[in-house]
């Protein structure tokens, strides 16, 4: 064999994967928000979660999407584990419209459709508004052609007398239908697809082989389902550093087509024969006999049709057990014991970034949510500690805050870092801004932690080089500001967790120059105070050290506050 065939083919094969990336891309653009929407309205039981998860498989054209997509809302408490079991299950179904793509691939000579496709493209690509389309249409374009070459140099392989030979020797050598040689087959389908990291490429091989006589449709079968187990895989490396939840919905995917392909071992030959009598395949039709070549032209229709019912079959068993799924990935799969308050460990943001680089801003932007409770929770640690009196309990209390301000300084670059990436991949205008504005929130959120740090030690060198001690009306002075402050925290965290749409940005405005105008007073006040000698020069240098670090922590909040609505203080 050639090794310029052996190129073409894996060239053939890369751009069929290409293409099939580019689609499924294009259409998350699309349709990402609106998805994200339909995923947490539309999961109300079980059936509506298996009808949401066939829709949006459907509409990205990928069930890896689906699932990461799944698997990151568990992961951000947006989906329960059991609603997610139901939208896998229909993700299973949707997943089976790629393979009916291939085969249309099979049916008809499609490459005279994919150059227009280019030519098209091309222009939308160009036209700004019309971009995303064109893509879609360039991935669809790549895809077919990929297809359409990768037949002809299958079928072209088979053509060579050496070559055909070779490969029939090889594949003839487990053609009896034996327990080893059909889990060899089911093996293969898994270990391929878990390379490849695409089940449509790994279908398509399979449609070539058993479409060109060299394999037969018992062992494409077997690929087929081997390949339903192998996708799971993905979603279960992505998991592995998420939560608990979102660990035991990634399993859950996996149980399910493993309990799925047991089933169909056992009722593999009646299951088989019924498709074949629908599809009208003879399977008893050997090469050579009359009938074989329009016979053999079926099988990535038969292909298809396995897929598709084997899918439906699992789902329609399966629906009805979910909640015994749901315990048992429960019990296999045991929550981790971490004080996750007070260790660095990104909750939502999982190893490296997901395949589906819309969708992440979802997981970036629940970790800033994350990040902006814990911001709160340390400025509650400062207020504590200038009235802690105890000793012991003051340098805990310290220790505590120096901690958060470290955990913030990580925090900022790991977030950083992961929007870095995903601002690599195509995204869409409206996520590239989403990316700006989130690279500001954790910054001014980060100039917050240093903020309540500053206190913290400006508090601590108060304690540990001075005899005196604050007035009454310092404290006074010094836990209305905290409180004016702590209110700022709570409506930026309200602005964070909720909808921009419902909140009143002014709320947050006035707010800040109600703190400017205390600030203001308290400065003149204490001039007078320092003149009247109620307290020293060096105390009052470190209470108004508060007073302004408040202030200057209060313009940090209404910058993320800003960044978060897409609005300046001027145009409110």
């Amino acid at each position: 064999m050639s090794i310029w065939i052996v190129f073409k083919l894996l060239g053939s094969l890369a751009l069929l994967m290409f293409g099939m990336k580019s689609m499924s891309e294009a259409l998350q653009k699309m349709a990402g928000p609106q998805l994200r929407h339909v995923l947490g309205a539309m999961t109300t039981n079980r059936f509506t979660g298996v009808l949401t998860g066939m829709f949006v498989t459907a509409a990205v054209q990928s069930s890896t999407a689906t699932t990461l997509m799944t698997v990151s809302f568990v992961n951000a408490g947006l989906l329960t584990l059991l609603q997610a079991i139901s939208v896998i299950m229909g993700a299973h179904i949707g997943t089976t419209v790629s393979a009916w793509i291939m085969s249309l691939g099979f049916s008809f000579n499609i490459s005279d459709f994919v150059y227009p496709a280019f030519f098209v493209g091309i222009i939308l690509i160009y036209m700004k508004k019309r971009r995303i389309v064109g893509d879609l249409l360039f991935g669809v374009a790549f895809l077919f052609l990929g297809l359409g070459t990768l037949k002809e140099t299958g079928f072209g392989l088979v053509e060579d007398p050496a070559a055909s030979q070779a490969i029939s020797a090889f594949f003839e050598r487990f053609n009896d239908p034996s327990f080893w040689n059909s889990f060899f087959f089911l093996l293969m389908g898994t270990v391929l697809t878990l390379c490849v990291q695409s089940s449509a490429a790994i279908m398509a091989i399979t449609m070539i082989l058993c479409s060109t006589g060299v394999l037969h449709i018992d062992q494409g079968i077997m690929l087929v389902l081997g390949e339903n187990i192998g996708t799971t895989i993905t979603a279960n490396i992505v998991a592995m550093g998420a939560n608990t939840q979102a660990r035991r919905a990634a399993f859950a995917h996996f149980t399910i087509n493993i309990i799925g392909v047991t089933w169909a071992l056992i009722v593999l030959q009646p299951f088989v024969n019924a498709v074949c009598h629908f599809v009208g395949f003879d399977r008893t039709i050997t090469a050579g006999a009359p009938g074989y070549q329009a016979n053999l032209a079926k099988i990535a229709i038969v292909l298809a049709t396995f897929h598709s019912a084997f899918n439906i079959t699992n789902t329609l068993l399966q629906i009805w057990f979910v909640k015994y799924i749901e315990r048992f990935v429960c019990w296999v799969i045991k929550p981790k014991k971490v004080d996750e308050e007070e260790d660095f460990r990104l909750h939502f943001i999982t190893s490296g970034i997901m395949k589906t680089p819309e969708l992440s801003v979802l997981n970036a932007q629940k970790e800033i949510i994350s990040f902006s409770d814990r911001i709160q929770r340390m400025f509650g640690m400062v207020r504590e500690l200038l009235v802690e009196k105890d000793p012991a309990k003051f340098a805990k209390l310290f220790a505590r805050i120096e901690k958060y301000e470290g955990i913030s300084d990580n925090m900022e670059i790991e977030i950083a870092k992961y929007l870095d990436e995903v601002s690599d991949a195509h995204l869409s205008d409206d996520t590239k801004s989403k990316i700006r504005a989130m690279l500001r929130e954790i910054s001014e959120l980060e100039s917050i932690g240093d903020a309540c740090y500053n206190m913290a030690r400006t508090i601590t060198r108060k304690v540990q080089n001075s005899q005196e001690h604050f007035t009454e009306k310092q404290y006074e002075h010094m836990h209305q500001m905290m409180e004016l402050t702590d209110n700022a925290l709570t409506q930026m965290n309200q602005l964070m967790g909720g909808r921009k749409e419902s909140f009143d940005v002014n709320k947050s405005f006035n707010l800040e120059k109600e703190i400017n105008n205390f600030r203001t007073q308290l400065k003149s006040q204490n001039i007078n105070d320092v003149n009247n000698h109620e307290y020293t020069y060096a105390v009052g240098t470190i209470y108004m050290d508060i007073i302004n670090e408040c202030e200057k922590l209060c313009d940090y909040v209404v910058n993320v506050v800003e960044a978060r609505m897409g609005t300046r203080q001027k145009e409110a």
